[in-house]
């Protein structure tokens, strides 16, 4: 395992980014078409075809997630993802039409710095396509990358993160984060993170916990106006859900948001999750759904942490400090 979303079989990776945009956009590909749902907590999302992930709705799969930087504009990158499905003969059959079907979620990263005159049509159709062409099963990159490429938090360098687990009852879970919150995942000033109790293995710096936290370091910490914010996850498990339990998986992994950014989900930024079923394993019991639900959280907790870890700080003038440029680990 490369505790990486891709652990779980069947799932695909790929980024494009342009760094003096300082924006990008992941695609996350199923090799077949997948139970899905998702759920929005914060206060101002932006996506695309999250309706039909409600459990209420009438399509119950997908082929493939798409989470990008551009704000509004962004939303055009699930059309790239799309483009290319399309041309590899995937999608839904309606009677001689293929449709893909891409839920996808944006994050705003416009006032980061990076150089947003593109001119008549926004990059970001082509940066999905790019990014569908460069999926891959394996290992893939993470920090300042795709997704993650212009992503920040309040005091640091945001990235892009993936974590994976396996429970006793040998399901699998995944998540990836595109970090760029509102908040802070770190504690105060200092580099432990929010969400150190649930580290493994020392995937982000391996600092534990502070102990102690003072009560300056819980008060509130978030971006000023006008506001660039929003945390996008994806969390998928090999078990087969119902599109009901796929929607529970996604209300779990925001609980690891929630032990990771102090504090998420707020009225400004449009923390989102979308979360899928492989169903290449039986479907779970009570107590072992219960546990994939867990893992959710931690796993999205770890994601998110991750993220920031690995961020490399971008070649803007006055661009946030990365994690390692900053607190010097490597």
């Amino acid at each position: 395992m490369h505790n990486l979303i891709t652990d779980i079989s069947g799932i695909s990776v790929g980024h494009a980014q342009d760094r003096q945009l300082a924006s990008g956009v992941t695609a996350i590909v199923f090799d077949r078409p997948v139970i899905a749902s998702g759920l929005s907590l914060g206060g101002a999302p932006g996506s695309r075809d999250q309706l039909l992930l409600d459990p209420a709705r009438s399509v119950e799969t997908v082929d493939a997630f798409v989470l990008s930087g551009g704000s509004a504009f962004g939303l055009d990158a699930a059309g790239g993802v799309q483009s290319g499905l399309r041309a590899d003969g995937r999608g839904l059959a309606l009677g001689s039409a293929r449709i893909p079907i891409v839920p996808g979620a944006i994050l705003m990263d416009l006032l980061n710095g990076g150089d947003k005159d593109w001119g008549l049509h926004a990059p970001y159709l082509k940066l999905g396509y790019d990014a569908y062409r460069a999926t891959t099963h394996g290992a893939f990159p993470l920090g300042t990358i795709g997704a993650g490429t212009g992503a920040t938090t309040v005091n640091l360098k945001g990235g892009l993160g993936s974590a994976s687990a396996e429970t006793v009852d040998g399901f699998r879970i995944g998540a990836l984060a595109a970090v760029n919150a509102m908040g802070s995942v770190t504690i105060g000033d200092g580099p432990h993170f929010w969400a150190a109790p649930l580290e493994d293995n020392g995937e982000f710096g391996g600092l534990g916990h502070p102990g102690a936290i003072s009560k300056d370091a819980t008060k509130l910490r978030i971006k000023g106006g006008p506001t660039t914010a929003t945390t996008l996850g994806v969390i998928v498990t090999d078990a087969r859900l119902t599109k009901q339990q796929a929607y529970r998986l996604a209300v779990m992994a925001h609980d690891g948001f929630a032990r990771a950014i102090h504090p998420a989900h707020l009225p400004f930024d449009g923390d989102t999750v979308l979360s899928a079923a492989t169903g290449e394993k039986p479907a779970p019991d009570d107590l072992a759904f219960a546990e994939i639900c867990l893992e959710a959280t931690r796993t999205m907790a770890r994601s998110i942490a991750r993220g920031v870890y690995e961020a490399e700080t971008l070649p803007q003038r006055g661009a946030l400090q990365s994690w390692k440029d900053k607190f010097g680990k490597g």
